[in-house]
C-alpha cells in the first residue's frame, strides 16, 4: 500500500508541469492574433515590391500604426522617407493627404479658415489638409514655430479648434512626418512639446551596396511604371480598429511595468542628460511594446519588446547635456548605458 501511495505521489508530481504548461499554453492563447499577424505579413510583403531592405523602417511604422501614435522620420534627402510613408498610407484603405512645409507656410494652411459665404453672410469653417485620416507632412522642419505649434492639438486630442468650435479628426488618424537633419541649411528645430507628441523617431539611413544594386534594379525592370500603381490596399478601418483593440489587451505584468518606470525615470537623473523623459515616454513604450509583441503572436509583452520600444520612443525625448554633446556622445548611447544598469525582470 505504501508503494502504491508513493508511485502515486509520484504520478502526481511528474503530470503537474503538463498540466501547468497545458494551462500556460491556454493562458498564451487567450487572444487570437492570427489574423492580424497576417495582415502585417502582407502589409511587408507589398512594401517590399518597392522598398529594399528598410525592414526595421517598416516595422516601426506598422508598430505605431497599432499604438495609435505618430511618426517622425529623420535623414537626407532621397533614401525614401517619403516614398515609403506614401506607399504605407496606400495599404491602408483611408483618405491621404500630403502637406509640404515650407518657411512660408501659415498656420491656417494646414488647419483651415473660416471664409465669408456671401450668400449667406454667415462665416463657414473651410477644413485644411490636416482633415484627412493619413497625413504625411514632407520637410516639416522647413516651417516656422508658429506653423508647427498649429499641430499640437491635432496631434495630441486629435481635434482642432478654430473660433471656439471644436472638429474632431475622424478615426483612424496619424501624421507621418519627414524631416532632414537640423544641420541642414534653411531648417528650423522642433520644440521640445511636439516632439513629445510622436510616439516614434526613426532614423533612416543610406542603403548597403547590396541593396542600393538591388534599387537599381528595380528602377530598371519597372521602366515607366509608378511604384504606387504596384502597392495593392491591404486594412480596412475597421479591421484597423479591431487590431488597435486587440492591441490594447496584450497583458503586461507588473514588474514589466516597473522596469518601463525605472528605465524612464533614470533618464530624468542620469547626469549626462539636461532633460529626461516625462510620463508620457513610459506611456508610449508600454504601447509600443505591446504592439510589438501582438505582431510577433504573443499576447504578453516581454523585456525584449521593451528593449525594441526604448530607442525610437526616447531618442527625440531626452536631450543631452551640452558637454557631452561637444565629446560626440548621443542619446542612443545614454540609453545604452541605462538599459545596462536596469535590473531585467524575471
Amino acid at each position: 500500500m505504501e508503494n502504491e501511495e508513493i508511485t502515486n505521489d509520484t504520478n502526481s508530481e511528474q503530470t503537474s508541469p503538463i498540466a501547468s504548461s497545458e494551462q500556460d499554453l491556454n493562458f498564451q492563447n487567450r487572444i487570437d492574433l492570427s489574423e492580424l499577424q497576417q495582415v502585417v505579413e502582407k502589409l511587408r510583403a507589398e512594401l517590399a515590391k518597392v522598398i529594399v531592405g528598410q525592414q526595421d523602417f517598416i516595422e516601426l511604422l506598422i508598430v505605431s500604426l497599432l499604438a495609435n501614435g505618430h511618426v517622425l522620420i529623420e535623414g537626407v534627402p532621397g533614401i525614401a522617407k517619403t516614398i515609403t510613408a506614401k506607399l504605407f498610407a496606400k495599404t491602408l484603405k483611408t483618405e491621404f493627404n500630403r502637406i509640404q512645409f515650407t518657411p512660408d507656410l501659415m498656420p491656417s494652411d494646414v488647419l483651415g479658415t473660416s471664409v465669408l459665404n456671401m450668400k449667406t453672410s454667415d462665416f463657414e469653417f473651410k477644413k485644411g489638409p490636416i482633415f484627412s485620416n493619413m497625413v504625411l507632412i514632407d520637410e516639416i522642419n522647413r516651417a516656422p514655430a508658429k506653423t508647427q505649434a498649429a499641430l499640437f492639438e491635432v496631434m495630441e486630442e486629435r481635434q482642432v479648434t478654430i473660433d471656439g468650435t471644436r472638429y474632431p479628426m475622424d478615426p483612424p488618424f496619424m501624421v507621418l512626418a519627414t524631416q532632414n537633419p537640423v544641420e541642414q541649411e534653411g531648417t528650423y528645430a522642433l520644440p521640445e512639446a511636439q516632439l513629445d507628441r510622436f510616439l516614434f523617431k526613426i532614423k533612416v539611413d543610406y542603403p548597403t551596396l547590396e541593396e542600393e544594386v538591388n534599387i537599381l534594379k528595380t528602377h530598371h525592370e519597372r521602366k515607366a511604371t509608378k511604384p504606387l500603381e504596384l502597392v495593392n490596399t491591404i486594412l480596412t478601418p475597421q479591421k484597423l480598429i479591431e487590431f488597435k483593440a486587440k492591441t490594447q489587451e496584450v497583458i503586461i505584468e507588473e514588474k514589466i511595468l516597473g522596469y518601463i518606470a525605472e528605465i524612464v525615470t533614470k533618464t530624468r537623473t542620469h547626469p549626462h542628460l539636461y532633460l529626461g523623459g516625462s510620463p508620457r515616454a513610459s506611456i508610449a513604450v508600454m504601447n509600443a511594446s505591446k504592439a510589438f509583441a501582438a505582431i510577433n503572436g504573443r499576447d504578453f509583452v516581454t523585456p525584449e519588446d521593451i528593449k525594441k520600444s526604448l530607442f525610437p520612443v526616447l531618442r527625440h525625448r531626452i536631450i543631452l547635456s551640452p558637454e557631452r554633446e561637444m565629446e560626440g556622445m548621443t542619446t542612443e548611447n545614454v540609453i545604452e548605458m541605462i538599459l545596462q544598469s536596469v535590473e531585467i525582470p524575471r
